[in-house]
Order: structure tokens, then sequence, then C-alpha cells
């Protein structure tokens, strides 16, 4: 590089050229190249430009991601922020105070990715807590707080988790992340319906379809079409301290559900089913501002609209978790997205919940597992349940779960029945009601093959009625394998060890205050090599 060029790049930085090329992975910081376009090196702030708080995710032995995004006003289209590149330095402490700093650096927050950082943070000792931060401009980010895997098959004792989602903003207060991020737990897997896309009032259903409140807060703006238009909306929600708080509580698994970008969508085809061509263009904007917004890896970086979020992780030789992708790969609805019987359509062995490659992914995994559990983290409820409708005789099912996937469903128990009977536990949500029950094939003979606990809402739904629900009590009716249902709000915590899965369905009285009470509703255990649930 020509001294000129050198003297450029240094001006541009700020006078720190050698922590920042040596932190970032951008080509053009490499020396022989030209240096970053458009990079302001000395940023103003009037006000902090943290407001969406900081998160980390996607832990391994050796570290995790670590996230924030620059929106000195968050609602803003652009967050506040000129469109420009900035530096943002970083620190990884092996305490609280940052008296012990073990990883530091400067990543780029881009306009193209509204400001947003991911850190791949590396390095790190396996199976121990990190407090992390960040600075620019003068101003300094909250800490928070993450934590590196154990070692593929070390010994490990104990695993406890949190899995929640169904965050409609304008239903209830986040009372329960609140709740969450003071429970002493190793991570958060949030299930899918992280925003809403509804305009603000659109979707305003409490109590499972019955009673519709008023907004207790409106999301701000129309239905989201545009990138501006969610990642407006993601910062509306991450202006939120109780859910700013459980994100700095420890590290987050993510996947997506439907509401990120459009109600029950399914691969191509939107609700509406207009042509696929034009569904593709909004649905690569919304993954595009999921991505920035989630503390994801760079593998999960969207390209050409598709985003690859089925992964697995880890922990010692208790527990390998599997977190699924039920959106981007399953066939249309059948019946036309209906509640209705359980037809030709939804038996029919050319449609999938998964597609080959996820499915494949997931099989040989489970086949291979040498650990003493296996967590299947997805979005929909697996349990087959029938209920019959008002006035009829005849049995129907959501078209959106993998009752609508028969297939599919008899594909992957039978799976697990041959390869892990009695370890698999599977997690998911979307509902608004917590289920707990056993997994048998919809064709069997009624043999327990697996378990299922299938987390409620943390607001959508409002408050709910609790057991005074019809939606509940039709559940109930000839479903032997459902063990328990409540319409209320909360999570479901996961405490497991190597001879019992614990299982605490949690609930609040209420969403539509702040503070609400939160109790147990039920509590089960799922015994190792035997397959099903058992209340205590």
């Amino acid at each position: 590089m020509s001294d000129f060029n050198r003297r450029t790049l240094l001006g541009i930085i700020g006078g720190s050229g050698a922590a920042l090329a040596g932190s970032l992975s951008f080509p053009a910081l490499a020396w022989d190249r030209p240096p970053p376009y458009n990079v302001e090196p000395n940023p103003k702030f009037t006000t902090s430009p943290f407001t969406l708080g900081v998160a980390s995710g996607e832990p391994l032995a050796d570290g995790f991601v670590i996230w924030t995004r620059l929106a000195p006003e968050p609602l803003d289209p652009h967050g506040g922020m000129l469109r420009r590149q900035i530096p943002v330095t970083w620190e990884v402490a092996a305490d609280e105070q940052f008296t012990t700093i073990v990883q530091s650096g400067q990543s780029m927050a881009m306009p193209e990715l509204a400001h947003s950082v991911h850190v791949e943070v590396s390095g790190l000792e396996p199976n121990r807590p990190y407090w992390y931060r960040f600075m620019v401009g003068g101003e300094q980010s909250g800490i928070g707080r993450s934590r590196t895997l154990p070692l593929p098959g070390t010994p490990l004792d104990r695993v406890r988790f949190v899995v929640a989602g169904c965050q409609y903003y304008e239903l209830g207060y986040f009372t329960a992340w609140r709740k969450i991020a003071e429970e002493p737990i190793d991570f958060v897997f949030h299930y899918g319906d992280y925003i809403y896309e509804a305009a603000g009032s659109q979707y305003i259903y409490g109590d499972n379809y019955g009673k519709n409140p008023p907004p207790l807060r409106s999301h701000v703006g129309h239905e989201l079409y545009s990138i501006d238009d969610y990642r407006a909306r993601y910062a509306q929600y991450k202006t939120d301290p109780d859910l700013q708080a459980a994100h700095a509580a420890c590290p987050w698994f993510v996947s997506f559900d439907d509401h990120e970008i459009d109600n029950n969508w399914a691969a191509d085809i939107d609700e509406n089913e207009i042509p696929p061509e034009i569904f593709a263009t909004r649905k690569a904007m919304a993954l595009q501002a999921y991505y920035e917004n989630m503390p994801l890896r760079r593998s999960s970086l969207p390209i050409n609209g598709h985003i690859q979020m089925f992964r697995s992780a880890q922990y010692g030789d208790l527990m390998n978790a599997y977190f699924l992708d039920t959106r981007q790969y399953r066939s249309n609805q059948a019946n036309f997205d209906l509640t209705s019987p359980q037809g030709p359509e939804v038996l029919a062995a050319d449609r999938s919940m998964l597609g080959d490659r996820q499915e494949a992914w997931l099989f040989d995994n489970l086949s291979r597992s040498t650990t003493r559990w296996n967590l299947i983290g997805q979005q929909v409820l697996l349990m087959n349940l029938l209920r019959q409708q008002e006035g009829s005789t005849e049995l129907v099912t959501g078209m959106d779960t993998w009752s609508g996937y028969l297939h599919s469903r008899r594909r992957l128990l039978d799976h697990i029945d041959k390869h892990r009977p009695g370890n698999v536990v599977t997690v998911s949500g979307d509902a608004h009601l917590h289920f707990a029950g056993d997994l048998i094939q919809d064709n069997g003979d009624g043999r327990v093959i697996s378990a299922e606990f299938s987390a409620t809402s943390i607001t959508s739904g409002a408050d709910g009625t609790g057991d005074d629900n019809p939606r509940v009590k039709s559940a109930l009716v000839g479903n032997r394998e459902l063990k328990a249902i409540t319409d209320k709000r909360g999570y479901l915590l996961c405490d497991v060890d190597s001879k019992l899965w614990h299982a605490d369905l949690k609930v609040l009285d209420k969403v539509t205050v702040a503070d609400g009470n939160l109790s147990s509703y039920a509590r089960f255990v799922v015994e190792h090599s035997r397959p099903g649930i058992i209340r205590v």
C-alpha cells in the first residue's frame, strides 16, 4: 500500500487502524486493498445509541455471538443514524466488573444492516459465564451476560432453559420476560412470533378469540411490507425494558414462526396466496430485518430471500438440542388453511413440514446422538389433537400444525421410536396455550413414543381465561394423550438432569397490568428411557 493510502486509512478510522484491521473480517480492511468506504470515525450522539439493548446467542464451547444495534431514535426509519459505517468497540470480560477483559475489538455498524453489530466471539473457555458491552462515540451500552457451552461429551449434571414466544406488543406487558431474566438458566429458546406484522389494533384478539380488549399500547404504523416497516417494528418491541433484560441475562437460540413475516405463510406462499414472486420481495425484506435484530451468526445472513436457521447445540454428554425451521420448507397448508377434517391432502406423501434436506439432517443427527437427552425445539404443535366443532360430530384440527402434515408427523415419530426411544422431548409454541402431553402415532396402537411441552404466549391472547375456555374444554375431550392445557400467559421452564426432565408450566395471573403474579400451573417429569410424561 502506498504511503498516501495508508495515511488516508488511518485518518478515516481515527488513528486506530491496527486494532480495527486486526479485529474486523471485512476484506476491504486488508492492507493491499482500498480503505472501507463511507466511514464516520468520530460519531457524535445527543442521546444514547443503545436504546435497543444488547443480546447474545448461538453459544459454542469457545464463544458466542454478541449483538447490538445503534438507534438513538429507534422509531425513525434509520434509527436516527447517519447513513455511514460506524466503528463500534466491544469487550468481553471474565467478571461483571470488567477487571479482567479477555477479548476486545471493533466491528463496523453498517447502514446496510441497520447499524446492527454481530460479533462472533471465540477463544473463550468452555462452560462458564462471561460479560460483554459495547462502546461508541463516548457512549457505553448496558452489560450483558452470556455463557459458553461445555465441550461435547463432557460430563454434565444439569441444564436449565426457558421456552417462550408469541409476544404481541399491543395486548399486554412483557412481565414474563422480566421473570425469565431472573431465572438461573443456561439459555432461552424463542420459538417465534417475536413481532407481529399487523397495523395498530388490527389483530385485537384477547382470551384466545373471545373478548376483544382495547390495546394497552399501540403498534406504530400500518401493516408491515417494506424493510423500513419491519425495522421500526423490531425497534418498538426492543425498546421494552423487560425484553431487554431477558436478552441481557443469558444467550438465546432464536427461531421465527409466521408473524415475523405474515400470518401462516408457508415457503413461498403468503396467507392470501398472492403470486409467489411478489411475496418473495416482502419475505426477503422481513428476513433481512429479522437477522439484523437477532444475535445470529453470519452463517444465517439471508441470501436471495433464504435464511439458514435449522442448527444444533450440544450440552456436554447430557443433551443435544436441534432447533428446526417449520416455515421455509413446508408445503402449503391443506384445505385452504381452515380448521377442517384430516382428509386425503393431509395424508399426502408429497407434502412436507420440514423439507427433504432438513428432515434428513434431523434424522441423521438423532440417529448418531450419544447424549442422555435430545431436545427438538420447533414452532408448532406436534400432538395430534382433534376436536368436534359446535353442532357437528365431525373431528377437525388446525391445518397449520403437524396435524395438517400427517405424513411428515408419522415419519418423525417413527424415526424417534426406532432410534431414540425414551430420550427425545419436543418443545413448541404458537397456540397461545400451555400444552403438555404424550406423542402417539395417529395410525398406531396408542403406544407412547415421546413427549411434548408447548409453551404459551408472552402476551398474545391477553390475560386469558385459564381452564374456562371453549378451546381448552374441547381439547380435553377425546385426546387422552393430552395431560394439561390452560389459557394463560407465561413460559415453559425445563430443568434437565441425567435421570429426569422436569417441565414447569409457568403462568401469570394478568398481563394487562404491570408486574403480574407468577405461579406454576402444572409440573411434569419425563423419566429417561421411559417415553411419556408424569404429573408431579
